[in-house]
Parts: structure tokens; C-alpha cells; sequence
């Protein structure tokens, strides 16, 4: 059997996190995975407040779209894994707080894992980030 080669791991996770971002982006605007039963108690209202807002999960869902499609197109990795970011956390941490079913923490924590994972591989693109005292180019 062979083995993938250690410097191929960060190419395998951007596709695996691509594919999945883009496929479930895309599903928030064709519906073409059917949704499950809505989450019971403080999971279920937040989604529908989210929903409710008329616009935060069509921005949520069109993220997840552009950043899927750039880690395919392996365009703008690094500027797409810091805009995914906070998506990230916030799937991960309403599936571990609010609807721990077991699918979906295992599916989130995944996601949050490749992030971080791609984060670490990508890390010398975040180095000028770091500048305590960052100046404006004139």
C-alpha cells in the first residue's frame, strides 16, 4: 500500500476542505441535499434567528461558496483560509454547544481541523499580521 507523501497533506486537505465548503454553500442556495429535522431547543432558535435576519445565512452560505471554489482553484489560499476563519469557529462551537448530534460535530470539528491544519501549513503568508506596530505605506 502506499502512503501519501507528507509534503502532499496540506493539497489534500485544501481539495477535501474546498469540495466540502462548496458543496454545502451551494446547497444553502439549490437545496439539493434535503435538510434535516430542525435542531430541537436553543440550537433550532438560533438557526431560525440567523434565518430570520433575511441575510446573514445567504452571507454565510456565499462565503462558504467563494472560499470552497479558491481552495480548488488554489487561488488565494491564504486570504481565503483567514475569511473561512470565523465560519469555521462558529460552526464548530454551535454543533459542540448547541446540537451535539454526532454527524454534525464530527463533520464541524473536521472542518475546524483542515482550517487550522491549512492555517499552520500557510503560516509564513500571516507573519506581516503579527506587526505590533504596523505603519501605512505612504
Amino acid at each position: 500500500m502506499r502512503h501519501l507523501p507528507m509534503r502532499h497533506l496540506p493539497t489534500a486537505a485544501r481539495h477535501l476542505l474546498g469540495a466540502v465548503l462548496f458543496v454545502f454553500g451551494l446547497n444553502g442556495f439549490l437545496s439539493f441535499i434535503p435538510a434535516p429535522a430542525p435542531a430541537p431547543g436553543a440550537g433550532g432558535t438560533f438557526l431560525a434567528a440567523l434565518a430570520a435576519t433575511g441575510y446573514l445565512m445567504t452571507l454565510v452560505k456565499a462565503v462558504e461558496v467563494a472560499v470552497g471554489v479558491l481552495l480548488l482553484a488554489d487561488r488565494f489560499v491564504p486570504f481565503a483560509l483567514i475569511l473561512f476563519a470565523p465560519v469555521a469557529v462558529n460552526i464548530a462551537l454551535y454543533h459542540v454547544a448547541l446540537d451535539p448530534t454526532v454527524p454534525g460535530v464530527a463533520v464541524a470539528l473536521l472542518m475546524l481541523a483542515l482550517e487550522v491544519f491549512l492555517l499552520v501549513a500557510y503560516r509564513r503568508y500571516y507573519a506581516p499580521l503579527t506587526e505590533a506596530r504596523a505603519t501605512p505605506v505612504a
